[in-house]
């Protein structure tokens, strides 16, 4: 164990201080500025008070498409969690040379660059006939996503020991009874940490929802094209509500997993 002097400890406790003032800094600042107003472009201190949250509340076209966010990250989660424990059963009974193509197959459209995946399936789209719509989001969304919630969901699988698979067999029970009272159950955690990783990408994907979207804008999308105009005041208040629920399922989820963990 390295022994540090006073002034080295204060040294590095100003500089842990400075790295989180820079990398937090603006967030806090965004959360401050929620509560006053702006006159004339200026902020007005004097106007400290809830009016930016009504004005969220009221605006059809932020909540509407925050709206489209939660059901395309939702789909997504729940469409790319289902493949991904197919998937991930099809493998444990494969080949290993039919896994790795499969692993290939997946995962290509997660390490390639985002424009790359998404102009694909927007050619995709259009040789299909397929018209851009929210479901065409989905389909983007869960090809993204699915290569980080299969690697989740497959390696959770293969933790598993084969006596559990053995002893359900022995018992009578078929497959379906197995997935359901014995693969499920053991994997409940790798699901919603996947399905948490999934919603946090799908609803922070903009590139590729640009291809693909239609009429209808997710949030990032319509944050996005808000930029060539000038945010309003609500938009701090939407941030410092996303943010207060995100650091409110962060903090659910270190409790279920250290309750969780214990014997």
């Amino acid at each position: 164990m390295i022994r540090l002097g006073p002034t080295m400890q204060v040294l590095l406790a100003a500089f842990a201080a400075l790295a989180v003032l820079i990398l937090y800094g603006p967030v806090l600042l965004v959360v401050l500025l929620s509560f006053f107003s702006l006159t004339h472009g200026q902020i007005d201190w004097s106007s400290v008070g809830l009016q930016n949250y009504a004005l969220l509340f009221a605006n059809g076209k932020i909540g509407g498409s925050l709206l489209y966010t939660l059901v395309v990250g939702s789909c997504s989660v729940l469409v790319s969690v289902g493949l991904s424990l197919i998937f991930a059963l099809f493998a444990r009974n494969e080949s290993r040379a039919g896994a790795r193509l499969q692993i290939a197959t997946i995962s290509f459209p997660f390490v390639a660059p985002p424009i790359i995946t998404g102009l694909a399936l927007l050619i995709f789209f259009r040789q299909a006939h397929i018209e851009r719509s929210l479901s065409t989001i989905v389909i983007a969304h869960t090809v993204f996503v699915l290569a980080l919630v299969y690697r989740i969901v497959a390696n959770r699988l293969d933790s598993l020991a084969r006596s559990i698979f053995e002893a359900a067999e022995d018992l009578g029970a078929s497959p379906v009874q197995t997935l359901f009272l014995v693969v499920l159950p053991n994997m409940w955690g790798a699901l919603l940490a996947a399905g948490a990783l999934a919603f946090a990408l799908s609803f922070d994907e903009t590139l590729i929802t640009l291809l693909v979207t239609g009429t209808e804008m997710t949030l990032p999308v319509r944050l996005w094209s808000m930029m060539r105009l000038g945010f309003s005041p609500d938009v701090n208040s939407l941030v410092t509500v996303i943010l207060a629920i995100s650091l409110l399922g962060a903090a659910f989820g270190m409790r279920y997993l250290r309750s969780d963990s214990r014997p």
